[in-house]
């Protein structure tokens, strides 16, 4: 069997990726890649003052996420959430 035969493209993961998006976002499940701490969204520290948004790890001040608009869309860099999950959800 060859590799091409087990690979599909991003439309595979569609569900998934909707499962994960489709929550309150500050009921999210962030690790912090530097230090590990693991904490809602809503409980990180916000910086908003500049050119773009910064979220900081409440336990080592290590960058979690940076967001910006750029050319009218809002662009995400996540390098310092090593997971990220669904947090409390209602039953569906």
């Amino acid at each position: 069997m060859d590799e091409r035969d087990l690979r599909l493209d991003g439309n595979a993961v569609a569900g998934l990726l909707g499962e994960l998006l489709s929550v309150e976002a500050t009921t999210a499940v962030l690790t912090c890649a530097g230090c590990g701490r693991t904490g809602a969204a809503g409980a990180v520290h916000v910086y908003a003052g500049g050119p773009g948004t910064v979220l900081r790890c409440p336990g080592c001040s290590g960058v979690l996420m940076r967001m910006a608009h750029i050319r009218g869309r809002l662009v995400a860099d996540l390098r310092g959430v090593a997971t990220l999950s669904p947090g409390a959800q209602a039953p569906r």
